[in-house]
């Protein structure tokens, strides 16, 4: 009797415990890198109301955005020591940790929002997030969409060549310069929020940018010609600081996973719509608009291709999927 009663305690205490977990309240933060305006800030605005909404109040999230935290890999500094929970990453900083990431950087990887959006939610993709708890000190939950990227330069462009020497403002991953080194540009890393200044200055001659940040953030007024060559696609990963996860108890981990792919697939939506809106605008404008396709960077893609088939072994494979959507 005594070793029955012993047994109901201990069984008592792990349901009491269990429930403790469950119920235990917590104000998260959340960190990304774009202003409140931008689609990615919208959509995480979105997310928090509803992880609140889901936990019955018990669970807050604080949003700080515009960088409050600090750059990327601040934040993802943060995030490994669990003084952040979770935040909005763009791939880049992510492929920094684990360049199987960089893959996704393809150039021409895909034609479109749209099958961005079926390439990054596939489950071949999905599971490029597994290695982030290892290389990277996160969980990786979802992908979201910024849009296609282009090329707004100060100066006209009327092929690859004139951008030779240029100085080409790139976000600061191995990617994006090997691209623009091979085409011979000169890839300059500056934060977003100088990008306007060191057009007007002269301080870069060019940026690779989409067309969300190209008209809204107004950069398109310091330059001549916006090329519209829509050559890489720019995932967003939500993830979550893995010693924070550990901490959480099943039904907030999923409910955390299922929010943030909800919400972050709402960001294939608003980029359909809006990257139409945007290239009206931007031909609108009076600024010198030139289309490109493959062809303008052919011999920058063939050698960004043989190095980056040896240091993203998903490549191929992301390729032949990439073919297979319409």
């Amino acid at each position: 009797m005594k070793k029955l009663s012993l047994l109901r305690l201990v069984a008592s205490l792990l349901g009491s415990a269990l429930i403790a977990t469950t119920t235990q309240a917590k104000d998260f933060r959340l960190g990304l890198l774009t202003p409140p305006q931008h689609i990615w800030s919208q959509a995480a605005s979105a997310f928090a109301a509803d992880f609140e909404q889901h936990s019955q109040g018990r669970h807050k999230v604080a949003l700080f955005p515009a960088a409050q935290l600090g750059n990327e890999a601040q934040m993802l500094q943060q995030l490994q020591t669990g003084a952040l929970d979770m935040a909005f990453l763009t791939n880049a900083e992510l492929s920094n940790r684990a360049p199987e990431l960089g893959a996704l950087y393809a150039p021409y990887l895909v034609q479109s929002v749209e099958q961005a959006g079926q390439l990054l939610t596939s489950p071949e993709v999905q599971q490029l997030l597994d290695q982030l708890p290892a290389r990277a000190g996160v969980v990786g939950l979802a992908f979201g969409t910024g849009g296609l990227r282009q090329i707004l330069s100060r100066t006209p462009v009327h092929s690859a060549s004139d951008l030779k020497g240029r100085k080409l403002r790139v976000t600061p991953i191995e990617a994006l310069r090997d691209f623009y080194s091979h085409l011979g540009a000169a890839p300059t890393p500056i934060p977003l929020s100088g990008v306007f200044d060191a057009l007007a200055n002269g301080q870069v001659d060019a940026v690779d940018m989409d067309l969300e940040l190209i008209w809204g953030l107004k950069f398109y007024e310091k330059a001549d010609t916006i090329l519209l060559s829509k050559h890489m696609m720019w995932p967003v990963v939500g993830v979550v600081s893995a010693r924070v996860w550990r901490e959480l108890s099943p039904e907030d981990r999923q409910a955390l996973q299922t929010l943030m792919r909800k919400h972050l697939a709402q960001t294939f939506t608003a980029y359909i719509a809006k990257e139409r809106e945007w290239e009206q605008a931007a031909r609108g404008s009076g600024k010198r608009i030139v289309e490109v396709g493959p062809e303008f960077f052919a011999a920058a893609i063939e050698a960004w291709e043989a190095k980056w088939r040896q240091k993203a072994p998903a490549l191929p494979a992301l390729r032949q999927l990439a073919k297979s959507l319409q």
